[in-house]
């Protein structure tokens, strides 16, 4: 294995996003003509969430978390990869947050069950430490 192995799951979630960002706009936009909601730039957040059904948000809610604590992993694994340890179990580590992202979106964006959907963010917040410990053993 090369130390570059970490960046296929880096790469993996970015595409994973970009799906996640085509499906929310592949439901937004019909449920928002639908709902007729004006293209109004002074029309708020809280104002279009409230126009839209709650299956529509979730996956703009969705998006926003891939946004959010994934940067997070971004900069753990590309750290990895610069100092050459991104092979081995900082790979597996990698792909298991991936996964794990995975399944968070699935589930947040079709039936949305809050208590899986918190405990599969818990497991991939706890592989996601694991890693970033692992990447402060080597950098430090």
């Amino acid at each position: 294995m090369e130390t570059t192995t970490i960046l296929a799951p880096v790469v993996a979630l970015v595409l994973w996003s970009l799906v996640m960002w085509l499906w929310l706009y592949a439901t937004r936009i019909p449920a928002m003509r639908k709902a007729k909601v004006p293209l109004d730039p002074n029309i708020t957040t809280a104002e279009l969430a409230a126009k839209v059904p709650p299956n529509v948000r979730w996956k703009a809610d969705n998006y926003n978390h891939l946004m959010e604590q994934p940067t997070i992993f971004y900069a753990t694994a590309l750290a990895l990869a610069v100092a050459g340890a991104g092979e081995g179990l900082n790979a597996w580590l990698a792909w298991a947050y991936v996964a794990l992202r995975v399944v968070h979106s699935l589930v947040q964006a079709t039936a949305n069950v809050i208590m899986v959907r918190f405990l599969v963010f818990m497991a991939a917040s706890v592989v996601l430490t694991v890693l970033a410990i692992r990447a402060a053993m080597v950098v430090f």
